[in-house]
């Protein structure tokens, strides 16, 4: 998924790119479209926000790392020395975060279902009860120049959730007038954390009976949460009409297309920009951006 954050009316407009699967090209159309718009000198930033496989650097590959900030959350440790064994601990933990078994005296915490709330630290009236750091990432910063960076966020390996530290990668982007998030795959949570604070959504598929399946159930995700959305369409060729057909009966925008094109994945897989390469293609990505903005501000009416 991309968001796209753009003054508009004086107004900080967020507008998110996604998918209901992986493999559609959502980091193809984000790092080509932060490509375009770097060049034209915006105040610019790209947060990759697929913590658990962020890409983003392998393709934009002239950014220098600017800082690297850990994401930890307060997770909490029971002193037994302490500890009574009354349970209320585990009894006010809504997480099941809390083993605890009163007549053989045990009680763990379990890390990886703590939320960091803090409710077991208020109910013990005996203060057995402390906290500690818990690493769950990072947020690396890349500098491309004085007005334009990346900023990725990544999960430590074994971290179950990266809602986190995606929150922390969007909130360190709040500098720049316009910022473009590449979010993860599917309609989970990361999907929801990132899709909710937009105000425009880009769906990116590909004309296939798995990608129409896919699309059919993000597009009912938004309707939901109530977003406006349009649709890109890549590896168009591939598949048959039933997609173009659903956008509209649907009547659901068609953004742009990208044909299924072997030049086009030959260039991706070596990690390069198609809108370096080719001057039609920067232009259509330009193009994209401003249809983007009519389609935004059409919704908005």
């Amino acid at each position: 998924m991309l968001i796209i954050v753009i003054t508009m009316r004086n107004l900080i407009v967020k507008i998110a790119i996604a998918s209901g699967k992986g493999g559609t090209g959502k980091t193809f159309i984000s790092t080509n479209l932060f490509n375009v718009l770097q060049k034209q000198e915006m105040n610019l930033a790209l947060v990759d926000c697929d913590a658990e496989e962020p890409n983003a650097k392998l393709f934009l590959t002239e950014g220098k790392l600017k800082n690297t900030y850990e994401v930890n959350q307060k997770v909490p440790v029971v002193d037994e020395s302490k500890c009574t064994y009354c349970g209320k601990c585990a009894e006010y933990c809504n997480y099941n975060a809390i083993f605890f078994l009163k007549e053989a005296k045990v009680i763990n915490v379990l890390e990886d279902l703590c939320h960091g709330c803090g409710a077991c630290s208020v109910a013990c009236s005996y203060s057995a009860i402390s906290e500690k750091n818990n690493l769950l990432g990072y947020v690396n910063t890349f500098e491309f120049s004085p007005k334009s960076a990346l900023i990725e966020a990544r999960i430590k390996v074994g971290v179950y959730s990266s809602v986190n530290v995606i929150k922390a990668a969007i909130k360190k982007a709040s500098d720049f007038n316009l910022v473009l998030f590449d979010a993860p795959p599917g309609t989970g949570c990361p999907f929801i954390q990132t899709v909710v604070q937009a105000d425009y959504v880009v769906l990116v598929t590909e004309p296939t009976p798995y990608g129409l399946s896919d699309l059919k159930q993000s597009i009912e995700t938004l309707k939901g949460m109530n977003k406006s959305y349009g649709v890109i369409i890549n590896k168009a060729g591939l598949g048959d009409e039933k997609i173009y057909d659903y956008l509209n009966k649907e009547n659901i925008p068609l953004l742009m297309s990208v044909p299924f094109d072997k030049n086009i994945a030959v260039s991706y897989s070596k990690g390069e920009l198609l809108t370096d390469l080719n001057s039609e293609w920067e232009e259509k990505f330009s193009q994209l951006y401003n249809t983007i903005r009519e389609e935004y501000g059409n919704s908005s009416n």
